[in-house]
């Protein structure tokens, strides 16, 4: 979005009594939905992914992608090669959680839940900065516990970024 256009909609937002404002979020969020943009309450995670696969399928030399079907298990994007890609969007430096992969306690061989993640990374005002792709063997070496919620997750860390795959950068 440009500066100026941002502009507009500052002013406009500013004219807003405060009880009307939750009625313009409301009718914003609608329109996301509306547009396919999002498809959940989880508007930066369907924003990440609505925008990755968009990029993906305009950039020649990148995988076309199509949205995996909804309620699929760490899988965001199917590639038309079957590829799977999870793609997790933040505007922090930590990644949402990877489930159903096995506790660091365990014996077990990992299976391969996925070909690639996909790292979306915005700035407070939601405007993309990065994409980053890493491939699953990148994902086993830089995966971190989160114990609380007893799931993996990735921590953005410059390391992470410096060795893995710059798809864009603003």
């Amino acid at each position: 979005m440009s500066y100026k256009k941002s502009q507009e909609i500052e002013k406009l937002l500013k004219r807003l009594k405060d009880e009307d404002l939750p009625g313009a979020y409301r009718f914003i969020i609608k329109e996301l939905k509306k547009r396919g943009i999002i498809r959940s309450r989880n508007v930066i995670g369907d924003l990440g992914e609505y925008l990755v696969i968009k990029y993906y399928n305009n950039t020649p030399g990148l995988p076309n992608l199509s949205p995996a079907p909804p309620g699929t298990q760490n899988v965001d994007a199917l590639s038309r090669k079957g590829d799977r890609y999870s793609i997790k969007a933040t505007t922090g430096r930590t990644t949402g959680v990877f489930y159903g992969l096995n506790d660091p306690e365990s014996s077990l061989k990992e299976e391969k839940k996925f070909e690639y993640v996909i790292i979306a990374l915005f700035d407070e005002n939601l405007v993309l900065q990065r994409i980053n792709e890493l491939s699953w063997d990148e994902f086993m070496k830089y995966k971190r516990w989160h114990s609380r919620i007893r799931a993996w997750n990735l921590s953005v860390t410059q390391e992470l970024l410096k060795n893995t795959k710059t798809i864009f950068k603003l």
